[in-house]
């Protein structure tokens, strides 16, 4: 029985290698290819789509930015338990455990094919995983003994000739990886050299000056990332192409250079994903440098029945904007910078959409390649098909920053501060109360747009012992926000920002 055990741990190695031979190779195919035809990235993706809206909501609540990671992580660990189990089966049953590979391989193709922007030869990494794998299995398990007919009858196994085989199949398996692993870096290096070359032109209209209050400005490696996007699209600046069509009076199509000639904008902005919980740490503001979108639509004739703008990127996303919030006077955009440099390619690069006042997911399409004018009745954009709130204005909202949640702090005069924003309406007054104790004012810092969040302060003589401290923000239309907690699904959340603190 120990000889069995041994010999099916080694078929189980063998499953696994030969998956990990197979993928190796589809990653380097896809890096020859495009990105997104990687097998791993299809079924991430599909996983992502097919994943409940409350499910998705949880992961980024507990994990936030590291929830692709984490898929990607299971993944492969699914992987790995269905590779050894093939891998035990195809001691037995080889052609069937190699079939197995096989579907495996059909099911990253299906998974890639169905991802909006996909193309048919797309399906080729994952297809060719599955003929990879199948036959590195057969070339591992022929180099083990068959099934003893008794345990007191099994011979030693023969680990050297294995061991052998594994060797050559992981090193090329190393290989593979190293290949496309370094070519990804090569390209990445190169799109990161031509996106410093990028000299954006000076706005023709400057956001004037900076505001100097520490903290104002969200620093671009610090700025959230939320999107569904498993790997970071790659756009070339000198190839991509804006096409803005559908109910129009003609399309209007534009290029990188085309963008910039017609002239840049300036504005400090606050943008603040609808998955931010109370309290939470989605929300960032930096300098934008963009095209105002309104001149483009009209250029364009925009139709009166079309009610909703498509935008679609790269990578097939769709989100929907309402036409009238475009053209209402704010300054919606074609951003192609933040904090006067090129968009990094997390955050779009090289252009990506932004609508002040409207949760990104209904505004702020990174990596943008069409605007279709369409209506709301024909048409359901990625968010609104899984429940999401066809309009999306952003909240009034306030968060206590410091001190924070069960700090303990000395008595006396304690600083309590934090930001509060209602993009578009602008902050009117924020309230702090302290236990049960009244709601006092605190002392908003200057800002010149009510684009922006607010940063507040409010001095504090902290005695000792335990205390609850909590927020609230009204804007510049009069309505302050409502205490009562709701979460951010469908249409972003609602709450006082309430945390406790010790003062001793």
């Amino acid at each position: 029985m120990r000889v069995v055990n041994r010999l099916n741990f080694a078929a189980a190695v063998g499953g696994v290698l030969a998956a990990v031979a197979g993928v190796a190779v589809a990653e380097l195919c896809a890096t020859a290819l495009r990105v997104e035809s990687s097998p791993v990235i299809g079924i991430g993706s599909a996983v992502i789509d097919a994943t409940p809206t409350p499910v998705k909501e949880y992961a980024v609540r507990t994990v936030g930015t590291y929830d692709k990671p984490l898929l990607l992580a299971g993944i492969g660990a699914v992987l790995v338990l269905v590779a050894a189990s093939l891998g035990v089966l195809g001691r037995r049953r080889l052609r069937l455990a190699q079939a197995g590979f096989g579907v495996l391989g059909l099911v990253g193709a299906v998974a890639v094919l169905t991802r909006p922007a996909a193309q048919p030869f797309d399906a080729v990494p994952s297809l060719l995983a599955g003929l990879v794998a199948a036959p590195i299995l057969g070339f591992l398990l022929h180099r083990l003994p068959r099934v003893p007919s008794s345990a007191a009858d099994a011979p030693p196994a023969d680990r050297r000739r294995f061991l052998l085989a594994a060797g050559a199949v992981t090193a090329g398996a190393v290989a593979a990886g190293g290949m496309a692993g370094l070519a990804r870096h090569l390209a990445a290096a190169s799109g990161a050299r031509s996106r410093e070359a990028i000299r954006l032109p000076a706005p023709m209209q400057p956001a004037g000056p900076r505001v100097t209050t520490p903290g104002f400005y969200t620093p671009i490696d610090e700025f959230y990332r939320v999107d569904t996007a498993l790997t970071v699209p790659r756009v070339d600046a000198g190839r991509w192409r804006l096409r803005i069509h559908g109910l129009v009076g003609r399309t209007v199509t534009l290029d990188f250079d085309d963008l910039l000639g017609r002239g840049l904008v300036e504005r400090d902005i606050t943008l603040t994903c609808v998955s931010n919980e109370v309290g939470g740490p989605y929300v960032g503001t930096t300098r934008w440098l963009g095209v105002l979108l309104a001149p483009l639509l009209r250029e364009a004739g925009v139709h009166a029945d079309a009610d909703q703008v498509v935008a679609r990127s790269v990578d097939g996303m769709t989100l929907g904007t309402p036409t009238a919030t475009l053209l209402d006077g704010r300054d919606a955009m074609l951003a192609v910078g933040m904090d006067g440099r090129p968009l990094p390619p997390d955050h779009g690069f090289p252009v990506r959409m932004l609508t002040p006042g409207l949760y990104g997911y209904a505004g702020s399409c990174k990596w943008i390649t069409e605007l279709e004018l369409a209506r709301f009745a024909d048409f359901d954009a990625y968010w609104v098909r899984r429940g999401w709130a066809r309009e999306a204005p952003v909240k009034t909202a306030a968060r206590i920053d410091r001190p924070g949640a069960f700090a303990k702090v000395p008595p006396g005069d304690v600083t309590v501060a934090g930001i509060a924003w209602a993009q578009g309406r602008g902050v009117h007054v924020v309230e702090l109360q302290i236990d049960d104790g009244p709601w006092e004012s605190v002392d908003l810092l200057p800002t010149s747009t009510k684009d922006t969040w607010v940063q507040w302060r409010y001095r504090w003589h902290a005695s000792r012992g335990g205390h609850t401290l909590r927020v609230r923000a009204t804007d510049g239309t009069g309505r302050t926000q409502p205490e009562r907690r709701v979460t951010p699904f469908p249409d972003g959340a609602t709450g006082w920002h309430t945390l406790a603190v010790t003062v001793g």
